[in-house]
């Protein structure tokens, strides 16, 4: 995979978290999608329990990764969990989204997080098989 950046974005990029948001109104195809104010989008940006990723080639946006944090009472460590993770059409297939997985895995595991975790519907066979080639656990819920 050549030419892949993958960063946590800052709290003051609203235009990056916008364009995430674009990607995946794009590559969900969610018709008559609004986007929501710029100030409630600075909002959750600002908050500790809210994060996101995005994975860059030669500049431009190909794939986005949205992260909450929950914090137990079973345990003192804070859970990750993935709440939308999308890649370009274009780019799909070239490991970037195995590449947003890892980022995220390093840096909850060197930032003391318990578990990494994602749901997907038992129908989205195309989710399924790609978090299952992420060597995830699998749970039934």
């Amino acid at each position: 995979m050549e030419n892949i950046e993958i960063d946590i974005i800052a709290n003051s990029a609203l235009s990056s978290f916008k364009e995430v948001i674009c990607l995946f109104e794009n590559v969900f195809e969610r018709e008559d999608f609004s986007i929501p104010s710029d100030e409630h989008l600075q909002t959750l940006l600002n908050k500790k329990d809210f994060f996101v990723l995005t994975a860059q080639k030669n500049g431009k946006l190909v794939g986005g990764l949205t992260v909450y944090v929950i914090n137990q009472y079973y345990s003192e460590k804070p859970l990750a969990y993935i709440y939308d993770l999308a890649v370009r059409v274009d780019h799909q297939r070239q490991g970037i989204g195995k590449a947003l997985i890892n980022y995220l895995n390093v840096y909850c595991r060197d930032n003391g997080f318990e578990e990494v975790y994602v749901q997907a519907d038992l129908e989205d066979e195309h989710a399924l098989d790609f978090y299952r080639s992420t060597k995830a656990t699998e749970a039934d819920v």
